[in-house]
């Protein structure tokens, strides 16, 4: 595979596997969402839903804190 991109090989290919240890993939009130575990709470990395109705919903951005 060739990639032509100004990007820099080290963010491109992230070599760090302990990076995704923490994130995984969960179904939180019918929304499939990519978090990152914190110490008791999960920060919400990307929406991957396919409903437009998801990405508006502003419980669901970004950043956000979900609790346990």
């Amino acid at each position: 595979m060739i990639l032509y991109t100004i990007i820099p090989q080290e963010a491109v290919f992230a070599t760090d596997p302990e990076v995704y240890a923490s994130q995984m993939m969960i179904d939180y009130e019918g929304v499939p969402l990519m978090v990152q575990k914190e110490e008791e709470n999960y920060r919400v990395l990307r929406v991957m839903s396919s409903d437009p109705s998801h990405f508006l919903d502003n419980r669901f951005s970004p950043g956000m804190i979900l609790g346990n």
